[in-house]
């Protein structure tokens, strides 16, 4: 059996047909009716499973911000998340309220230099090297921290965009993050707070008093249009071209790899669902459970940073 693209029909080595058509049945009565339904199949647990998914190659990554906790970036809804500390900025309080706009960027002023300091960790290290041993196609990270691309991953869609950049409300124009940073420092110089506490959209804790005294600067293309970082706030639609590139990458590709994702919120998850609707292997690694488990062929609870190494050593 072969799926659409003419490839073996998309499960697993060794595992199980998927469900199939229930058949009917006819009773002493000569009445028919439909077969009882066949038990979902489990999906496999075992690292072995997940590496002979991987050995077919041509595999997709979606990533989110699980794999990037070893790097000191915080995830969202991890035990130690940062939605249970904090109510991250929205795109309607951002575009809406010039005080809330403020107070993001006293906050990303001081959380900016934390993200930016983070280096790669051995998860981002080892997809880079799955990827250039032929095994790993593109990767769609939820994540705007930069650190696939540090590590080495090409072909990479920032779903989220990208913290590097700033982009301008009323022209539109997109400039270094870095750029800006110059320019905060300069016009802020005895800003000095420092916080432990930063969100994966390096939003950082900060005191009342201590933001007041920030000083926001505007667009230099326009004049002063207000600034917004590149990145998808929550509430704000991931652009259409961009969410149809990642849907391209699923449908060519042999399987889908979850890393680090709860899939709580259906930007990630509906490409676990176009995978699911085309026959194409889903494998999902996260530490506690994800919205995508019951379409998850393969499902491995255990932290990244042991799982992926190992995979890239016994595969790379």
């Amino acid at each position: 059996m072969r799926d659409r693209r003419g490839r073996p029909g998309g499960r697993l080595p060794g595992e199980g047909a998927g469900p199939t058509a229930r058949p009917a049945i006819r009773g002493d009565d000569g009445a028919v009716t439909a077969a009882p339904a066949a038990r979902p199949r489990a999906a496999a647990t075992s690292l072995d499973a997940l590496a002979d998914l991987l050995a077919e190659g041509d595999v997709v990554v979606l990533s989110g911000a699980g794999l990037s906790t070893d790097s000191g970036i915080p995830d969202y809804r991890g035990e130690t998340g940062s939605l249970r500390r904090h109510t991250p900025m929205t795109y309607q309080t951002f575009t809406r309220d010039p005080r809330g706009r403020h107070r993001y960027w006293a906050r990303s002023f001081v959380g900016w230099r934390q993200i930016r300091s983070a280096r790669p960790n051995p998860g981002h290290r080892a997809v880079a090297d799955l990827q250039a041993a032929g095994l790993i196609g593109g990767v769609i990270t939820q994540n705007v921290d930069g650190l696939h691309q540090a590590g080495g991953a090409t072909d990479v869609v920032e779903l989220h965009g990208g913290l590097d950049r700033t982009v301008c409300l009323s022209c539109g124009d997109v400039a270094s993050r870095a750029d800006l940073d110059e320019r905060l420092t300069a016009a802020n110089p005895f800003f000095g707070a420092r916080t432990d506490e930063i969100n994966p959209d390096g939003d950082a804790e900060l005191p009342d008093e201590v933001l007041d005294g920030f000083v926001m600067v505007g667009c230099l293309a326009c004049g002063d249009g207000p600034l917004k970082p590149d990145v998808v706030f929550f509430g704000e639609t991931v652009p259409r071209d961009r969410v149809e590139r990642c849907f391209g990458l699923i449908e060519d590709a042999a399987g889908l790899l979850v890393l680090g994702s709860s899939l709580t919120v259906m930007s990630g998850y509906r490409f676990v669902l176009r995978a699911a609707k085309l026959g194409i292997p889903v494998a999902i690694v996260n530490v506690g459970p994800t919205r995508g488990d019951a379409k998850a062929d393969v499902r491995v609870d255990a932290p990244l940073g042991e799982v992926l190494p190992s995979l890239a050593a016994s595969l790379g």
